[in-house]
């Protein structure tokens, strides 16, 4: 799995928009955007922050998973 994908998918399953899920880590909607369609990835500190929000909203397993593993 792409990480754009597993982005994609931690935000579909917490039913948030980009700018939703860009405002929860501390990013632009740009940036969630462009993680998405695969444009760029995130660096380690953007890494650690979504790991850190998906833990502290129950976000799927093997989600954080997929995502600490890339």
């Amino acid at each position: 799995m792409e990480i754009s994908e597993i982005i994609k998918a931690i935000r579909n399953e917490l039913k948030m928009t980009q700018t939703e899920f860009a405002d929860a880590v501390h990013v632009s909607f740009s940036t969630v955007n462009r993680w998405e369609n695969n444009k760029v990835v995130p660096n380690r500190m953007a890494r650690a922050l979504i790991i850190d929000f998906c833990e502290k909203n129950a976000v799927n397993e093997l989600l954080i998973k997929a995502l600490k593993d890339y």
